[in-house]
């Protein structure tokens, strides 16, 4: 990609050689789109959101609760569900869990928790495992390898 190549996004809303108030001729002179006089055709016209000095409408609304930029969405998966839809010595793998539509995705983590029975044999590759699902992939003579 150079210099030369670039063109604007499609479907852009002007063409490249929109000049606003340039003359009648150019079909966007004298008020250049503005309109005549009135609060909008000023500059320093109001903000977005603006009401008229009416209390805005989000300052009228309750705020509640707060939401944390560091926290992380992870996936938690029951044995039951595992147990359901592997064979007895299958390797369960992230990948594998989104392309059968078990999860949609992965987002920060996959963990598996031991709610329900193992009866098969597996090898689980996750991000993190509870206690008792440890405990259950391992009785049934599987392995649990945190990724």
């Amino acid at each position: 990609m150079e210099l030369s190549n670039l063109k604007p996004a499609e479907g852009m809303k002007h063409k490249a050689n929109y000049r606003k108030g340039r003359g009648h001729a150019s079909g966007n002179g004298k008020t250049a789109g503005y309109g005549h006089k009135g609060q909008k055709a000023r500059s320093g016209a109001p903000r977005i959101g603006f009401e008229g000095g009416q209390m805005p409408l989000y300052r009228r609304i309750p705020k509640r609760g707060f939401t944390n930029p560091n926290s992380k969405k992870i996936i938690a998966i029951n044995l039951s569900v595992l147990d359901k839809a592997y064979d007895d010595g299958a390797e369960v793998v992230v990948e594998d869990l989104i392309e059968r539509g078990i999860i949609k995705d992965s987002y920060d983590g996959l963990k598996i928790l031991g709610n329900g029975e193992l009866s098969k044999k597996l090898t689980v590759k996750a991000h993190a495992f509870s206690a008792t699902a440890k405990e259950k992939i391992e009785a049934a003579g599987g392995k649990a390898e945190v990724i």
